[in-house]
């Protein structure tokens, strides 16, 4: 399956960059297919950072969380120990109480697409564990990331 970057004209565009270590690999020297989804969830950590909503602030300030309700995966090229992966991630969605982004993880040395994965995330109440609307400021921020449409 060759990858196709999908991310719509005018979206904004997040990228981190992350080194494959020891951890990430296994038996056969390549990135361990699960590994991947830590690397994604760096990006998504660095892109709520840079939109002003820091993970690390966020669920405490609207008590809630953003847990995963689908993650899709597609792998193209294996990833190397030391390898540099590139992770471009855009927001795909932005719905009264869910966000869909994806993020493409290409080796910066041969360009080379390796894997991308799209994960769809839905606001909780942390109290009943219910779905409940984004923070209107969060989610006009997401709403920013597309094409600048709620």
């Amino acid at each position: 399956m060759k990858h196709r970057d999908a991310a719509p004209p005018g979206a904004r565009i997040f990228e981190t960059r992350q080194r494959v270590q020891w951890a990430d690999i296994d038996i056969a020297g390549i990135m361990y297919f699960a590994a991947y989804q830590r690397f994604v969830e760096r990006a998504e950590m660095d892109m709520f950072n840079e939109i002003g909503f820091p993970y690390v602030e966020i669920f405490d300030r609207y008590d809630m969380w953003l847990p995963r309700v689908h993650v899709e995966a597609s792998y193209h090229k294996p990833a190397r120990m030391d390898d540099w992966l590139l992770m471009r991630t855009h927001v795909e969605r932005v719905g009264s109480s869910s966000v869909r982004w994806t993020t493409a993880l290409s080796n910066e040395s041969s360009g080379e697409a390796g894997a991308s994965m799209t994960l769809t995330v839905a606001c909780m109440d942390r109290k009943t564990h219910r779905s409940r609307p984004l923070p209107p400021d969060l989610r006009a921020a997401l709403v920013a990331c597309t094409r600048g449409t709620p």
